[in-house]
């Protein structure tokens, strides 16, 4: 039961964790043999308890009998006529059978078990003193105003196991030698209590394991690409400053096929399929000229470049031509109809591999 109850989803904080002591206070009066209420005597006492589990507790404690003559006609010579010191299981009902919420509750219930040494403080005469084995058994109820305190009554019953007058034994659980006691009891509680985690099977440690694999693959990939897209920039910023340097040339180049009027290029960023404020007036062209022609349509096919994951790539292409015909249906009002839009994969147009993140569209008449 404690192996099942230890719940492996709980983690206590350490060994100092979960303690916590306690002052009691209450009545006791003898199970038969006396009258239950007439009889009725104060007790006092207090304790030390250490929470194992959400479910499971030991502890610690002694309690003291007022002073009385009314049981024995025996009388003790200092306040207190009976001791009981003793060690005492608790089992939370609660936790149990309903299981470890990380929430405070304001109310549980305990069953508490426990056994020491019991001992009667007035001479019996010749020096000698009633000492006895004693178990007790009850319940708790405890109200937690907060997580540091909680308030308990305390309904037990306790047993003087020896001399039980029960034949053929000298130990029983006897009636006439049996206390019924009520207590009420706070506790101060030390520690951060239990831990709520998540704990995964081998299984879901693989998989975890394989998903972070694959996310630094990607990662390197995309560093790989940065890498390139940096030196390529770098190259361009050279041929610019070359560029400049250069006294103006004018050439005349008569286009004999209508590639340059029939094709238009809509390139992305690695990644992604949105559509940047730059690549904007090439989709802009493509809606004016179907509008200014209202014969022609227009064939839209989306690539990715090699950078990353295939499966990625190949969902990433066709994002890119749907983005381009969503872009002149929803903002320039051409008819899906005239528009046919497919992903192609992975592109290997361009020698310079960023410029296969792109969408061509061709323009048909």
């Amino acid at each position: 039961m404690a192996t099942a109850s230890a719940q492996d989803a709980l983690r206590a904080t350490g060994i100092g964790s979960n303690w916590s002591i306690g002052l009691d206070g209450g009545v006791t009066t003898p199970l038969k043999k006396h009258p239950f209420f007439g009889d009725m005597r104060g007790t006092v006492g207090a304790h030390i308890a250490k929470q194992l589990t959400p479910t499971f507790g030991l502890g610690v404690e002694g309690q003291f009998g007022v002073n009385t003559s009314s049981w024995s006609g025996h009388k003790s010579a200092t306040a207190f006529d009976n001791l009981y010191l003793g060690a005492y299981g608790t089992v939370n009902l609660f936790n149990l059978f309903s299981g470890y919420v990380p929430a405070q509750r304001v109310f549980d219930i305990d069953a508490v078990a426990g056994a020491g040494w019991g001992r009667d403080i007035y001479n019996l005469g010749n020096g000698q003193y009633h000492n006895y084995f004693a178990t007790k058994a009850g319940l708790n109820f405890n109200f937690h105003p907060s997580e540091k305190v909680t308030i308990s009554l305390k309904p037990y019953v306790a047993w003087d196991m020896s001399d039980a007058g029960v034949r053929f034994t000298s130990a029983a659980y006897n009636a006439n030698k049996a206390t019924f006691n009520f207590l009420a009891g706070v506790t101060y509680n030390f520690g951060p209590g239990f831990e709520a985690v998540r704990e995964y099977n081998q299984a879901e440690v693989d998989a975890l394991n394989a998903q972070v694999n694959a996310l630094r693959a990607d990662v390197a990939a995309a560093t790989l690409a940065a890498e390139a897209s940096q030196a390529a920039a770098a190259t361009l910023a050279i041929q610019l400053d070359s560029c400049m340097n250069q006294a103006p040339k004018v050439k005349v180049v008569k286009e004999e096929t209508n590639t340059l009027s029939s094709v238009r290029y809509v390139f992305f960023k690695i990644g992604s399929s949105t559509i940047t404020p730059d690549q904007q007036p090439n989709v802009e062209m493509i809606a004016a000229y179907l509008k200014n022609h209202p014969g022609s349509k227009v064939v839209i096919k989306g690539y990715a470049s090699k950078d990353g994951n295939e499966e990625l790539n190949i969902k990433l292409a066709a994002a890119r031509a749907e983005s381009v015909r969503h872009s002149l249906v929803t903002k320039y009002g051409i008819k899906s109809s005239r528009i046919q839009a497919e992903g192609e994969g992975i592109g290997n147009m361009f020698t310079e591999e960023s410029w296969n993140r792109v969408s061509i569209c061709t323009i048909e008449d």
